[in-house]
């Protein structure tokens, strides 16, 4: 049975080691759907530590821009870690501007929801909380941070789960 487990705190607060642990209890069937792309050296290896820390078994998908390709995925029948909502947001400002894209953004995350809905796969969502510091002085990332926010909103509210992680410790979230 479908299931979406929501996974969201601060910049190294072991989000993603988190998910993988979640995931792994579902053994070796797998799906690492990474939102990263490699744009400097920094980036690169980052990505290639963490691909060395996951499990050779498991398919890793690398998409920066269409998450909705999980659609092709309906009958999978294992865990489905997409890692992470805010890298993607950035990855869709960067590529198609911030104007007018909110609703295309928070329209692909319902459809993305949708899916899982009525798949067979558990997905486990990454992203970060972007909303516990101050506001912001420019204008973009003011923006970033808004859109940020209602995606985590709408994830949690379809959310079966939803984790805070703070210091490496997981805190389940009663709603």
């Amino acid at each position: 049975m479908a299931k979406i487990i929501f996974i969201t705190g601060g910049a190294r607060s072991g989000k993603s080691s988190f998910a993988e642990k979640l995931a792994s209890a579902f053994g070796e069937k797998v799906i690492f759907f990474a939102t990263a792309e490699a744009l400097d050296k920094e980036m690169e290896e980052r990505i290639k530590k963490h691909k060395s820390n996951r499990s050779s078994a498991w398919k890793t998908i690398e998409e920066p821009i269409n998450i909705n390709v999980l659609n092709k995925f309906r009958n999978f029948e294992g865990a489905v870690i997409l890692d992470c909502i805010t890298l993607w947001l950035s990855n869709m400002i960067h590529k198609f501007g911030i104007e007018k894209l909110e609703s295309r953004i928070l329209g692909d995350i319902r459809t993305l929801l949708k899916t899982v809905k009525t798949s067979k796969f558990t997905l486990v969502v990454v992203s970060n909380e972007l909303g516990m510091g101050i506001v912001p002085e420019n204008r973009l990332v003011r923006e970033f941070r808004d859109i940020a926010g209602r995606c985590n909103q709408l994830i949690a509210r379809m959310a079966d789960e939803v984790y805070l992680m703070v210091s490496g410790i997981a805190l389940k979230i009663e709603g």
